[in-house]
């Protein structure tokens, strides 16, 4: 009898244990778990200059370069990047398959719905790619819904909304999951242009070669000026509020610009815009 009693208890305290292990581990935030791990995981899409798998098979770009800035601060040493189709990141960082998204992502009301952002770390208009001389004259949304012209267009972007309500029919939209496909598809005349970034749509003018342009004239609305940052799960606003607090110490300093200068970015990316404001529009 002396020892059922001993091992009844001893039971009790180890099953009380666990309980209060699957407790704490219930309790610790995304914030806890990366400092306690040094190590952070990064949702990206393959768009240039923003965020990119090189050459070399590292992951670079504005975003993840800041990202490796702001969480050295915070003592976080690793970073380790989850690549995914544009349209997926949100869905991605909400089912946890990585802790926050470093890709550019244009700050909008209704993505504010879903994911909480950083305060923007860069402003940006878009332009157009298209064949080498501009054929059919396009420089403007409305340019392209009165000519028939067909756009592709990377799914999951702003740029489809803007498409639509200026006009363009789906069926002059061709919907592409990456900036390589916009580009293939221009050249190869499945396009007749593809909307993106200002910087991205240099970016694959240049990889294009001579058949390519960006073009220099893209009359937009001021509104759909571009304004990125990063973003996180609306359960971790911990984690977000201490990025948030970094990137302002941070952005606009020397080491900054020094640190986005090599993707395009300067002085005159730089906004005073707030997350709030934008997500309030």
């Amino acid at each position: 009898m002396s020892s059922v009693i001993p091992s009844r208890f001893g039971h009790l305290a180890l099953t009380c244990a666990l309980l209060g292990g699957f407790v704490t581990g219930a309790q610790a935030s995304t914030l806890d778990k990366v400092k306690d791990s040094s190590s952070v995981r990064i949702g990206y899409a393959n768009e240039t200059p923003f965020a990119y798998t090189a050459l070399d098979g590292s992951v670079t770009g504005e975003s993840p370069e800041i990202v490796r800035k702001i969480f050295e601060q915070m003592g976080v040493k690793t970073i380790n990047p989850v690549l995914t189709e544009w349209g997926s990141l949100i869905p991605g960082l909400r089912a946890s398959r990585f802790d926050l998204i470093a890709a550019g992502m244009y700050i909008t009301p209704e993505r504010c719905k879903q994911v909480l952002f950083t305060d923007p770390h860069y402003q940006l208009p878009d332009t157009l790619l298209t064949k080498a001389g501009n054929p059919k004259n396009l420089h403007s949304y409305a340019d392209i819904a009165k000519s028939g012209a067909k756009v592709a267009i990377m799914a999951g972007t702003v740029n489809l909304g803007y498409a639509r309500s200026a006009g363009i029919t789906d069926e002059q939209i061709l919907q592409v999951p990456d900036t390589t496909a916009q580009l293939q598809a221009v050249r190869a005349g499945r396009a007749d242009a593809a909307v993106g970034t200002q910087l991205t749509m240099k970016g694959l003018a240049e990889k294009g070669g001579d058949g390519v342009e960006a073009i220099a004239e893209f009359n937009d609305d001021p509104a759909h000026t571009g304004y990125g940052a990063l973003a996180f799960r609306p359960e971790d606003k911990d984690l977000r509020d201490a990025v948030n607090a970094a990137l302002k110490q941070w952005l606009g300093s020397e080491d900054h610009l020094a640190t986005v200068k090599p993707f395009g970015f300067d002085q005159s990316n730089i906004t005073d815009k707030t997350a709030a404001e934008l997500c309030a529009q």
